[in-house]
């Protein structure tokens, strides 16, 4: 594994994000992964941010991941998910300028990044594979399907006692986007403080697809 590096993700406005970077020689593709909620402690050391990071360099492929605005070294303050976006946008774009070639960007959130996500994604922010852990289907933060791209690797993993991510909401996501896999893990909750094995696995599957 390639040990990760301190970097900063400068932002309009002369303020900049905390990242974290792990960048293989020659890399050509690589994961921006983005932690759940600030309001409720979220932050990129997540456990399950972590557990992302793992399964994608098992893979080979760059990873960074960053603390959104306000959050740990972050500059600026929490903007109702509106300026996190861009956040998301300007981690995107940094680990672009440091791949090589046509570089693969990936995208993937857990919780409250997931929703960050996906609204980049309906966005149209050009993405080689887009993972959605335990989206909050149930929160007003969720931005809704919208128009969830459909011909690249969509992964779409929560655990089946999340309160947060409700079976039908789940099943309406699935609905609206054919394309994706949908990996339910038996008796795990919105935290997966069981059931990591498992998700270390559906997302290092989605990830061997963007290697």
């Amino acid at each position: 594994m390639i040990p990760e590096r301190p970097v900063t993700i400068p932002l309009p406005g002369g303020i900049a994000l905390e990242g974290a970077l792990a960048l293989p020689p020659g890399a050509e593709a690589g994961v921006v992964i983005c932690h759940p909620h600030p309001r409720y402690g979220g932050d990129m050391d997540s456990p399950v941010v972590l557990t992302a990071i793992d399964a994608c360099m098992s893979q080979g492929l760059a990873t960074l991941r960053f603390n959104f605005r306000g959050v740990g070294d972050s500059g600026g303050g929490w903007d109702e998910g509106r300026g996190e976006r861009d956040d998301v946008r300007a981690a995107l774009a940094h680990l672009r300028g440091l791949l090589r070639g046509p570089a693969r960007v990936g995208l993937a959130g857990y919780s409250f990044g997931a929703a960050m996500s996906a609204a980049v994604a309906a966005g149209g922010e050009p993405l080689a594979g887009l993972a959605l852990i335990a989206p909050p289907l149930a929160s007003p933060s969720w931005p809704g399907a919208g128009s969830l791209p459909g011909t690249i690797p969509l992964l779409v993993v929560a655990g089946s006692d999340d309160t947060h991510c409700p079976r039908p909401g789940l099943t309406a996501l699935a609905a609206s986007a054919p394309a994706a896999t949908v990996t339910v893990i038996d008796g795990a909750d919105h935290f997966f403080y069981s059931g990591q094995g498992a998700l270390h696995a559906a997302l290092a599957g989605w990830a061997g697809k963007l290697a």
